[in-house]
């Protein structure tokens, strides 16, 4: 008897243990670090939403690693801000906060969401399309909020940031950028769909743009169905043309995606890199199917054994 409880309480434990390795998620890294200036690129640039309390503000910038307000320059953002960038609400509060460090060309861009519990919509690798579509390049940024939000109020601190060091962006690039958060956001709520499968449509789009430089709306069409086909995923009527209004608008504007392939393709990895961590494999669901079910009938067997 002893013998077979101690086979039960084993099964237990291994079940335990391949639930919490197939299913845990790894955090996001810490903010980047500030104490040392690179004097070519400047200080790193900090932007605080206008509406964090004097308390929310310390935890901010706790959170975003400002250590001496000497090595970093700190601006405030406002609805205001997001009327002039986006042509978004003046009247929007601006919760979510970013830290900008420029680095060398050939770095690419690095997402941080150091509160990934709090910005509850927008994901570092749609974070990172937006930001190429607006035309930055190899920056570090460091996102954090104190209050649950959807993150969108960050991308207007950063074009901001860039702005007021006098490295303006295009407004039709920003105002596009902001229309794609929109959008991924927006899809990624749909049946069947996830923030991640929505990058990967993105980034894809955007890959196969830069080697095909569609000349026509209708080519732009037939390369979102093509990647829509690709990763099997359906959309409704409506949702399918708003993508491809989506991308058509970049065609019209000329963003040469040829030139961040590089970065395009960072982000193709660290969505794989996330799906790999989470196990979320073409066979995963058959695989916790099949673990389970191995399981039962192992209970079942030593239960069979206690009255045989």
């Amino acid at each position: 008897m002893t013998k077979k409880i101690s086979k039960l309480l084993i099964i237990t434990l291994i079940a335990v243990f391949m639930l919490g390795t197939n299913l845990s998620v790894s955090a996001d890294s810490g903010a980047s670090d500030t104490s040392s200036i690179n004097e070519k690129l400047g200080p790193p640039i900090v932007v605080y939403g206008a509406q964090l309390s004097d308390n929310q503000r310390a935890e901010v910038k706790d959170l975003l690693n400002v250590k001496d307000q000497d090595q970093v320059d700190e601006y405030d953002v406002s609805g205001q801000d997001a009327a002039k960038y986006i042509n978004g609400n003046p009247n929007s509060n601006m919760y979510s906060s970013a830290k900008i460090t420029r680095q060398e060309a050939g770095n690419g861009l690095t997402i941080n969401i150091v509160t990934p519990d709090n910005i509850t919509e927008v994901t570092k690798e749609m974070y990172a399309n937006a930001l190429l579509t607006a035309g930055v390049e190899n920056a570090t940024v460091d996102v954090a909020s104190p209050v649950k939000v959807s993150g969108h109020s960050a991308l207007t601190g950063i074009y901001k940031a860039y702005d007021v060091e006098g490295e303006q962006l295009d407004k039709e690039r920003m105002e596009l950028a902001n229309e794609e958060l929109d959008v991924a956001t927006q899809l990624a709520n749909k049946e069947g769909m996830n923030q991640e499968k929505v990058s990967q449509l993105l980034t894809d789009i955007k890959k196969t743009i830069a080697e095909q430089n569609p000349a026509t709306k209708e080519e732009v069409e037939q390369i979102v169905q093509e990647q829509l086909d690709k990763l099997e995923i359906t959309l409704s009527d409506k949702d399918r043309q708003l993508l491809i209004d989506l991308i058509d608008k970049m065609r019209d504007l000329n963003i040469n995606f040829d030139q961040v392939k590089n970065q395009l393709d960072d982000i193709t990895s660290a969505i794989k890199d996330k799906a790999d961590e989470l196990g979320l494999d073409e066979g995963f669901w058959e695989k916790v199917g099949n673990f389970f079910r191995e399981l039962f009938e192992a209970i079942s067997n030593f239960f069979k054994g206690l009255f045989s």
